[in-house]
């Protein structure tokens, strides 16, 4: 695997090796060793997978008090995935980094727990899956503004209107949040 910083140090983006053959492909998406040497040491507790239409924004999620990390790739279609700071002694709070991750190009991202989450489902039946640090806890979620101007996320929309659920449309901006939750 090849372990990539982003405009974030501490969110990877992860690009496994793929071997391929005339059966078809194989590629590690998870090895404790290898992550650990690379300063990622996580004890996944929950796999989550969802299936999303093209324009639906799922986003921008975090827990807190309990953060979750989260390893997050598409096995089907392609989305937008981004992570922001939200760690309240982190030099780059209110910061993002993205990457775009498809079922072609298998590549993973490492959200750190402290981080909101979103992604945008870029075509029709993209299947997204992530493993979580920590478990969901209903009274812990909360969410952020996708469109927050003082983030100024670069979502990659081509025309679009987002989909978004009731909760994620009426989310706070980052400035009406307290920094720790």
């Amino acid at each position: 695997m090849i372990f990539h910083s982003t405009a974030i140090i501490d969110v990877k983006r992860i690009v496994p090796d793929v071997y391929a053959d005339d059966r078809g492909t194989f590629h590690e998406s998870w090895n404790s060793r290898a992550f650990a040497v690379h300063g990622i040491e996580a004890d996944f507790v929950q796999d989550n997978h969802s299936r999303s239409a093209r324009g639906v924004l799922r986003g921008l999620h975090y827990q807190y008090p309990a953060p979750q990390g989260k390893l997050v790739r598409v096995v089907a279609g392609r989305a937008w995935d981004v992570a922001v700071d939200l760690r309240p002694q982190s030099v780059s709070f209110g910061q993002w980094a993205a990457a775009e991750l498809s079922a072609e190009n298998r590549e993973m991202l490492w959200v750190p727990p402290g981080f909101a989450h979103g992604f945008l489902a870029l075509e029709d039946d993209t299947e997204f899956l992530y493993k979580c640090t920590d478990y969901y806890m209903p009274d812990c979620q909360k969410s952020l503004a996708w469109n927050d101007p003082d983030l100024a996320i670069d979502w990659p929309l081509e025309g679009m209107e987002p989909i978004l659920s009731p909760k994620d449309h009426e989310a706070p901006l980052l400035s009406q949040i307290d920094a720790a939750g």
